[in-house]
Order: structure tokens, then sequence, then C-alpha cells
């Protein structure tokens, strides 16, 4: 009787967890034309993105599981702010197109709008976890949502950890977004979650795109998009596959006026 309650634990528990791995904000592998593309790039070798430069992931003498454990439970002084960090909302939608601003929301999420152009970079308003009670925002940075922004020109997302690419936002903004700006894998996600292909630009490292005769976004002394390679690793949302997709460094797009 035992054996049987046993294994119907480890049944429940296997089929939860296949179900949880399953939820949408998880994204999709890449398959398919896309998965072809990948294999054909310089910088994937031996069923994975390699970075240009060797990586060193663990600096310390601690071992990888040590080095989590420590991440998880052990307390740093100083870490967090003790009064929340001041901030200002501003009513986005009110900002003349005309004007270029640059509006940061923490970390790396921002809002730029230059020559009558809006750029929204890595943003998470909602979720930067796989659950809600993890990894939550500083308070005082938390203060803007979906609801809060203005039709988007361009999303540009640099990589597709939890704290950069936020499901639960995409999907509120899916109607005010123009065109999605992406390393090669990430598109992956966004077609899944209902993104029309023509409206996703997927690039290589060291690859550039031409967004319009009228505007473009560039890095370095470049006439366009340059993604650029980054050495903090980057995977896929999906715990089943590692470096399945790039990471990019950002840098600040501007016009060709």
């Amino acid at each position: 009787m035992t054996l049987y309650i046993l294994l119907g634990i480890i049944v429940s528990i296997t089929i939860a967890g296949i179900a949880f791995l399953h939820q949408p904000n998880f994204g999709r592998l890449p398959k398919g034309e896309r998965l072809e593309r990948i294999k054909r790039s310089p910088n994937y070798r031996e069923g994975v993105f390699r970075n240009i430069d060797t990586t060193i992931l663990m600096t310390s003498h601690k071992s990888r599981l040590s080095g989590i454990w420590s991440f998880l439970f052990r307390k740093v002084e100083g870490l967090r702010p003790d009064e929340p960090i001041p901030a200002i909302k501003t009513d986005l939608r009110k900002i003349p197109l005309e004007e270029n601003t640059l509006v940061w929301f923490g970390h790396s999420s921002y809002l730029l709008q230059v020559d009558e152009k809006r750029i929204l970079v890595d943003p998470v308003f909602c979720m930067a976890s796989p659950v809600s009670f993890v990894n939550k925002p500083f308070r005082g940075t938390e203060i803007y949502s979906p609801d809060d922004m203005p039709a988007i020109d361009y999303l540009v997302i640099s990589h597709d950890h939890w704290d950069h690419l936020d499901y639960h936002t995409v999907k509120q903004l899916k109607g005010r977004i123009g065109k999605v700006v992406c390393p090669l894998g990430v598109g992956e996600h966004f077609e899944h979650w209902g993104f029309d292909k023509s409206r996703i630009i997927e690039l290589d490292w060291k690859e550039s795109a031409t967004l319009s005769q009228q505007f473009i976004i560039h890095s370095q002394a470049e006439d366009s998009l340059q993604i650029k390679p980054c050495g903090h690793h980057s995977c896929l949302k999906h715990p089943t596959e590692k470096f399945s997709s790039e990471e990019t460094a950002d840098t600040v797009p501007t016009s060709n006026k």
C-alpha cells in the first residue's frame, strides 16, 4: 500500500512539473527554418552557441552548486536598498513625439524616444521569473505597467532571461508593437506567442538590419542595428535546452537624420 502511495505521489509531481514547464511563458525551442539558420551560424558549434571569447562561468573556488546555494540563501549586507528608490512616474503618452527623451524603468528596461520613433528595450513590468513571488523588483521601480506604455515602433530584446523578456508584458503590449528586434533564436518565443513572422527582425552576432529609409538603429559607426556579442551567457526560457539563443550587448539607437 505504501509503495502505491509513493508511486502516486511521484507520478503526480511529474505530471505537475510537466504541466508547469509547458506554460506559454516558457516560450518554445527553435525549430524548422529558424533551427536550420541557427545551425548555419558560425557562432553555433557542437550543438550550442559559443562565446567569441572564452568565458569563465565560475570565477571563485566554489562549485556551481555551491554558488547557486549561496546566491539563493546567503544573506549579504547592503544588497537591497534600506529605503524605496526615489522615482518619478511620467505620463509617457503625453510626451510630445518630437521630443527626444529616455525613461529608465530599472535594470535594463527603458523607453527611448528619438526623432519621432519610440523604442522599448527589455520591458519587464509583470514578472521577472517563472513564478510571481520570486525575483521581485525593488520598491520604487515597479511604478509602471504595460498599460502606461504608448504605441511602440520597435521592441528591442537583448536576450531571453526572465528579467529581460517578460511574457505577460509582451502579450499585453502586442497590439501596440510595430516590430520586434531580437537575437537569433529568441524570435521563436514571439512566434509562439502569436506575433507574425513579418514583425520579427532576428539577427545573429555582427549582422545588421536597416529598419526603414527614414530611421535606422546603429551601434558604433555603422548605419544599421548591429548585434554585438556579449559574454553573459544566454539560453532559452525553456529549461530543457542550454545556449539555444544568443545574447546581445545593447547600444543606444539613433536615427539617420
